[in-house]
């Protein structure tokens, strides 16, 4: 699942054009290059950091890494470079520190996962395009957004929930718990 949320969010990286990078986005306190910095951050180099146990270096937390024309590429090597720290079963293992607070090590990959693809959609959103995903991986991040949900809203990750119908496709219905509106013209 963390491979196939990895692969979505390098395919929808790579069809950000540069004059997008000043549009608004869903994240209201992000335009879209602050948002993909924060996405290329906290998804792929955080991704490889966790399943190491490794603090990110602080060079990168204020890198502007759209500011390389081949960004996208250099993410998605960073993606496969994260995801592959997370094919070793020792990653895991026992819990990761989140800045002073532990979490089991297989809940912090499922909030990855989460980041990966609500921020993609953000991103999706903002460039105009979609996010594709397998109704399993869907119905992994509707799962895990309902898991987090009180935590994200409590720190300004979430908005209030959205009213999609009850039939509505899991990845529409995971968006909407999350506060963001799936069916909202961009």
């Amino acid at each position: 699942m963390l491979a196939e949320a990895a692969a979505e969010a390098a395919r929808i990286a790579r069809g950000v054009r540069p004059e997008q990078l000043g549009e608004p986005t869903p994240c209201t306190e992000f335009d879209a290059r602050a948002l993909v910095n924060h996405w290329v951050l906290y998804t792929s180099h955080g991704l490889e950091h966790r399943a190491r146990r490794t603090e990110l270096p602080g060079e990168l937390t204020a890198r502007d890494f759209t500011a390389d024309a081949d960004w996208a590429e250099a993410y998605a090597a960073q993606l496969d470079r994260g995801v592959a720290a997370w094919a070793d079963p020792a990653a895991w293992a026992g819990e990761v520190d989140l800045g002073g607070m532990t979490v089991p090590a297989g809940s912090v990959a499922r909030m990855l996962v989460m980041e990966l693809l609500l921020h993609g959609w953000d991103v999706a959103r903002t460039t105009g395009q979609r996010v594709a995903v397998s109704e399993e991986l869907g119905a992994l991040l509707l799962a895990v957004v309902e898991e987090n949900v009180e935590l994200f809203r409590q720190y300004g990750g979430f908005a209030d929930p959205v009213a999609v119908p009850a039939d509505a496709p899991v990845l529409d219905r995971a968006l909407a718990a999350s506060g963001r509106d799936p069916y909202r013209a961009a």
